[in-house]
């Protein structure tokens, strides 16, 4: 095996990709010793979507949380079979999206722990610190996802 120069050595903590990999592992982690495994990151955000938008069909679903159609069936299934939505049949096969009110007991016990769950997250950094990031984080999603819309404000 060849030996690297200095100057042809992978700076592997200086790649976005391998940074962005490693934000995602802590913020799966801090979700995870917060609520437990009894719910993901992705349905947390399905169910959040659902509260604010009771009853959208399972397309807008999809695009509103950032997943393709079969993955937001998938759990949506999952979570039809906890109990915590349902999903009535519309014409040409569509589904709209409810919670039951165990999905709203649910989001009802998370909801108090989310915000200092976030300040866990983002403890290590000072308030405009963490104004920053958050805003470049929106800023990047807007700039390269064109679903996010006028979501993200940078």
């Amino acid at each position: 095996m060849n030996a690297r120069t200095p100057t042809e050595v992978i700076e592997l903590f200086n790649e976005p990709g391998h940074l962005m990999r490693r934000a995602h592992q802590i913020a799966v982690s801090t979700f995870h010793e917060t609520h437990g495994r009894q719910i993901t990151p992705v349905q947390y955000a399905i169910l959040r979507a659902l509260q604010d938008e009771p009853g959208i069909d399972q397309v807008t679903l999809a695009q509103r949380v950032a997943l393709d159609t079969s993955t937001t069936a998938d759990i949506a299934a999952r979570l039809e079979g906890k109990g915590w939505i349902v999903r009535e049949l519309m014409a040409r096969r569509q589904r709209r999206l409810l919670l039951t009110p165990e999905g709203q007991a649910v989001l009802d016990a998370m909801l108090p722990k989310v915000n200092p769950m976030y300040s866990q997250l983002l403890g290590s950094l000072t308030p405009g610190e963490q104004a920053e990031f958050l805003r470049l984080l929106r800023k990047f999603v807007q700039l390269n996802d064109p679903t996010d819309g006028d979501t993200a404000q940078g």
